[in-house]
């Protein structure tokens, strides 16, 4: 009978151990594909690949444990391996990159090459391609081991109780399915919101205190038990240390890929925000950008010219300036210009709560010389009382909208969209003809909707997609490029709903520009003229309906299979 209650006990061991195993798997899962996407680019095929190739590496595992003799204590090794690659596998992955990243210009430093000569063939090339296949191999062997984690406890069970149990493998399966919905409740609630390396020192660390349960439960059952327990005391060392130093050295690679000195860097839920400066000389004034997951926002040397061009046409083309509303816009700017308009209110609606705060002055981690660098450029513009900002997601935010006005309040007379590029597919929703088309029922007759849409150049297939799903959605259209230096050619896009089009509406515009001194309505309207042949293709550019992924297919092709090269053609 006690042999009988020890068996029990044992399977209850091994049951949960199981499930906790399988939420750490799940996690893995998640992390790798998460930062692989994060330091590769195209998010949604990253994902999607890396989630694959670590679950058929876990079907390779599972076939592979067949061959396995020793269950014991290979299941402390696979353990011990998985709990030490999963926890460097954040910090050699950046590594990598940062490494490929600096080696050239370390090559041009040292050699005296000129800087306008591109290092980027031959060794170097064959760096980076590793750099880009390193975090693929890191899922890969991570996926083999923890696939290899079911049959080996499964067999570990069998072997205690002397017999083939018939639904063993139907009782671990459940325990791995149980613990991967506990791991995605995990990554949801806790890993997204703590720096990248707590949560794969974290998950990893779970790995080595399993292990080391493990060993002291089956020690009697492993040969060579000394090397595991040294084994798992020196990878908990390495995890004590990453843990302390991890985040702090993660930052530092980080700041190696900008140019500028990094002054402020947070990981919100949402995206990754670094605010970087740049110090000319002692006379002029330092340069201060705003970064999201890599990709350049704005610099405070010509971000005017950008933000002039985002609101002064929308603000010619809209009948009134009662009331504004801006979708995106989190750091201030078009808020900023948008006030000079004396408008009776402006809402705002942003997701990311941390970027507002950064930008209003109210992020109590952010160094109070950068809050008020940053307050400053967008001249205290969220405390002025005619602003409200809503913090919510805009695509589901603006059903709310569609609600109020309904009940009584009023349209808005401009609608300024200052979103990213769409080169997530989160954000390509918001560019497509379904949010557009609810978007009519907020805004006046006669308003005007202006939109951040892409270089007319460098994703010049992005840009017309974005024209004619606002045309679809049944605004009049018309488009519009300068250049801003930090940026080169950039373009916007301008709707009307009823009578003239924005173009001839600014044609006719009798308003005075508010003090910019950047532009004139005849720059305004010189802007609204490209090539004779831009739009030939027109007729075979998509619609982004929702969830077709047309707007976002287009950006990725022309950043990723072309590096937004633009070809002038014949």
């Amino acid at each position: 009978m006690a042999s009988e209650v020890n068996k029990r006990r044992h399977d209850i061991v091994l049951v949960f151990t199981m499930a906790i195993l399988a939420a750490c798997g799940l996690v893995y899962e998640y992390l790798m594909a998460h930062f692989a996407g994060r330091i590769l680019g195209s998010v949604e095929p990253t994902i999607y690949a890396m989630i694959g190739l670590m679950i058929v590496a876990m079907g390779v595992g599972a076939f592979s444990a067949k061959w396995i003799n020793s269950i014991y204590q290979s299941f402390a090794w696979v353990e011990l391996t998985i709990g030490l690659l999963g926890g460097i596998s954040i910090l050699v992955m950046s590594a990598s990159v940062a490494f490929v990243y600096l080696l050239p210009q370390w090559i041009q430093s040292t050699y005296g090459i000129d800087f306008s000569i591109e290092l980027a063939g031959g060794f170097i090339e064959t760096l980076r391609l590793s750099s880009k296949i390193l975090p693929y191999a890191f899922g890969f062997v991570i996926g083999f081991f923890v696939g290899m984690e079911i049959p080996l406890i499964a067999r570990i069970r069998e072997n205690i109780h002397g017999k083939h149990l018939e639904h063993n493998l139907g009782t671990m399966y459940g325990a791995d399915y149980i613990g991967a919905g506990i791991g995605a409740a995990i990554w949801i609630t806790v890993c997204l919101k703590v720096p990248v390396t707590y949560a794969a020192v974290g998950t990893a660390g779970i790995n080595v205190l399993v292990g080391l349960i493990f060993l002291y439960i089956y020690r009697h059952k492993i040969n060579h038990v000394l090397p595991l327990w040294i084994g798992h005391g020196a990878v908990a060392l390495v995890l004590f240390i990453m843990a302390v130093y991890g985040v702090q050295w993660m930052s530092r690679l980080n700041d190696t890929l900008f140019k500028d000195d990094v002054v402020y860097q947070v990981q919100t839920p949402y995206q990754n925000v670094v605010i970087t400066e740049r110090t000319i000389n002692a006379n002029a004034p330092k340069i201060t950008s705003l970064y999201i997951n890599g990709r350049l926002q704005f610099a405070s040397n010509d971000e005017r010219i950008y933000h002039a061009y985002l609101t002064t046409p929308v603000m010619l083309a809209a009948n009134r300036n009662a009331h504004l509303l801006i979708i995106g816009g989190g750091d201030g700017l078009a808020l900023r210009d948008l006030l000079k308009w004396n408008p009776r209110s402006i809402t705002l609606i942003d997701l990311d709560s941390q970027l507002i705060d950064l930008f209003s002055g109210n992020d109590l981690k952010a160094p109070q010389t950068v809050s008020e660098t940053l307050t400053t450029i967008n001249r205290n513009a969220f405390d002025d009382s005619r602003v409200t900002v809503i913090r919510e997601d805009a695509f589901v935010e603006i059903e709310n909208q569609i609600e109020e006005i309904a009940s009584g309040a009023p349209h808005y007379d401009a609608i300024v969209i200052d979103l990213p590029d769409p080169s997530h597919p989160d954000l390509n929703k918001l560019y497509s003809s379904f949010f557009y088309s609810r978007i009519r029922n907020i805004l006046t007759a006669d308003g005007a909707i202006g939109i951040q849409s892409t270089s007319p150049y460098h994703a010049k297939e992005a840009f017309q997609a974005i024209g004619k799903t606002l045309a679809d959605a049944g605004f009049l259209v018309d488009q519009y490029h300068a250049n801003v230096p930090s940026f080169g050619e950039w373009g916007w896009t301008l709707g009307t709903l009823t009578g003239a089009s924005g173009l001839t509406r600014i044609e006719r515009a009798q308003k005075t520009i508010h003090d910019n001194h950047l532009l004139s309505k005849g720059e305004i309207l010189a802007s609204f003229i490209f090539p004779s042949n831009f739009y030939d293709n027109i007729g075979n550019i998509q619609i982004n309906h929702l969830g077709s992924h047309a707007i976002f297919q287009y950006h990725q092709r022309a950043w990723q299979q072309y590096q937004g090269t633009f070809y002038a053609g014949e």
